[in-house]
């Protein structure tokens, strides 16, 4: 790097610090959580999809496509539950919590079940968000590492305290606009990796076959139990929704942008919005993928550079084959791209990264404040409700970057540690808020058992988990299906539960509950979803012949 591409960072950072700035004015909850329920579909569609299409996909899905063991173009079954269950979320996820005029969603969930359950799925989030944060955030550590030879704590530094400051400063409207700007920063970036990637393959001679068979197959019919067998259809597609409509639905961080919205129909939009865009911005980064994997098998230098900026940086255990995968885009970034355009790249990385973090502190802090100190008959006063706030961003924002070395040395791409991680916990998180909307029989006894016991089995079953604590079961389920499997138990166990303490009340909220009718399936939403979800399937079914 050189100055050109510095002026271009520095630009960047002193242009967002100023954005904070000049959001900085918010009085009360609804503007510095919410945003004053003023925004529109545009911009909060961009934050919903730079918030989850981070530096994680931008560095990391190319690197699983490109280079992992077993990775390639099966990276795209990932988004065939998207269309499903964003017309889940439409029609049953959003009318009764939109409504509600909550703040935290786990609000709701104390109306119907009671002030334990809420604290539970509460801890739950933070727990679960804050470790998947810090995945995030040892992800842009690892690349600013490797790009510009800083200790891999201050370049944890470097990011965190930039955007904490401006998420501190201008609450959700800073976060919402910022993500918009950063999601086209980010996309740029992409266009640029796949122009200059392909043009160097054709100076290497091009591919004289065609891209590696193995990594164009996207559909595979097993069922993800087994060594080995992951990323089957069926597994992503059924563990996929579930996991879709918890994360999109029932997590804070996302649920937070359509409490933001004017209205349902914003909401409407936006989710539809999101359910067209995301397969076309995930196949662009696939494809980089392929190209850059491609021209690494064709520049034996650029393998090799590779290799010593991982032996330079990570100890031999914590890379395959004498190779950190997570590199491979960073390192084409640095060695193939002119300055200026190195400056912009840095640039989109990071606006990944501070999309991210800044979304999840924003989330964490609204959470703690309205779960833990504004609950009850009591309400802080505005003057205090913003004092404490702004201390839970800043408090949470060190947690993210402290839970980013727990997992800073695993051999995995840390995309599916993320991933991994949240599928954990999305299942339970899913059918407490199912339950609160529709059922008449489940007590807070048994919610707070299904929730706790769901969580601690999939635990077990986790491989990351296992990895992490070394702990082995000799037996494997591909982490998509705890999606599901987490469901599945926290539904029994809560039903079975209250059934055996039925002298415990069941709260009611009938003013809440929904009843979903006929008519809810007829939205032109609907219709553009379902075809789309199948054009997706039947698109990837050819992957192997249209990139062959």
């Amino acid at each position: 790097m050189n100055w050109l591409d510095y002026s271009i960072i520095i630009f960047y950072i002193v242009f967002f610090l100023g954005m904070g700035f000049f959001f900085k004015d918010n009085k009360d909850s609804k503007d510095y959580f919410l945003g004053g329920k003023s925004l529109g579909w545009f911009p909060l569609s961009l934050s919903t999809m730079a918030t989850q299409l981070s530096a994680i996909s931008f560095i990391s899905a190319p690197a699983f496509v490109g280079l992992k063991l077993n990775g390639g173009m099966k990276w795209l079954t990932f988004e065939f539950a998207v269309p499903l269950a964003m017309i889940f979320i439409m029609i049953v996820i959003v009318p009764p919590l939109f409504r509600s005029g909550v703040v935290s969603i786990y609000e709701f969930v104390e109306k119907r079940f009671s002030t334990s359950t809420r604290l539970i799925l509460s801890i739950v989030f933070q727990i679960s968000r804050a470790l998947g944060t810090g995945v995030m955030v040892y992800t842009i550590a690892i690349i600013l590492q490797a790009v510009l030879d800083i200790d891999f704590v201050y370049t944890i530094l470097i990011i965190s305290v930039i955007t904490i400051i401006y998420s501190w400063q201008g609450g959700m409207k800073a976060v919402v606009w910022g993500d918009a700007i950063q999601m086209i920063i980010l996309f740029t970036g992409l266009i640029i990796c796949v122009y200059f990637g392909w043009n160097l393959v054709q100076e290497h001679g091009g591919l004289a076959n065609g891209f590696p068979p193995e990594r164009l197959q996207v559909i595979d019919y097993n069922l993800g139990i087994g060594k080995g067998n992951e990323y089957g259809f069926w597994p992503m597609l059924i563990g996929g929704f579930f996991l879709y409509v918890s994360y999109y639905g029932c997590d804070q961080t996302q649920a937070q942008r359509l409490l933001s919205a004017k209205n349902e129909k914003t909401i409407r939009t936006l989710l539809l919005a999101n359910g067209l865009l995301r397969f076309p911005v995930v196949l662009v980064y696939c494809t980089m993928g392929l190209i850059i994997g491609g021209l690494v098998m064709l520049a034996p230098d650029f393998l090799a550079e590779i290799a010593s900026t991982t032996q330079k940086h990570f100890p031999e255990e914590f890379a395959t084959n004498g190779i950190k995968v997570d590199l491979m885009v960073p390192v084409f970034i640095m060695k193939y791209l002119p300055h200026g355009l190195i400056g912009i790249l840095m640039v989109g990385i990071l606006s990944a990264a501070m999309s991210s973090l800044s979304s999840t502190v924003n989330s964490l802090s609204a959470v703690t404040v309205e779960d833990f100190f504004n609950r009850g008959e009591k309400k802080l006063s505005p003057k205090k409700y913003m004092a404490i706030s702004k201390a839970s961003v800043v408090f949470w924002g060190g947690i993210c970057m402290a839970s980013a070395f727990l997992f800073g040395g695993s051999k995995s791409a840390v995309i599916e540690i993320i991933n991994a991680i949240g599928s954990v916990f999305y299942g339970p998180v899913l059918v407490t808020f199912l339950l609160a909307f529709f059922s008449k029989k489940v007590n807070h006894i048994g919610m707070n058992a299904g929730i706790i016991v769901a969580v601690l089995v999939n635990l077990i079953f986790s491989k990351t988990m296992q990895e992490i604590f070394h702990i082995d079961l000799g037996f494997e389920i591909f982490w998509i299906w705890l999606n599901f499997t987490g469901v599945i138990l926290s539904l029994v166990i809560a039903y079975t539960v209250s059934a055996l303490t039925k002298n415990v009340e069941v709260k009611s909220i009938s003013n809440f509950n929904v009843s979903i009718k006929k008519s809810d399936f007829m939205i032109k939403e609907v219709y553009i979803l379902v075809a789309f979800f199948i054009a997706i399937v039947i698109f990837s079914y050819f992957v192997p012949t249209i990139f062959g």
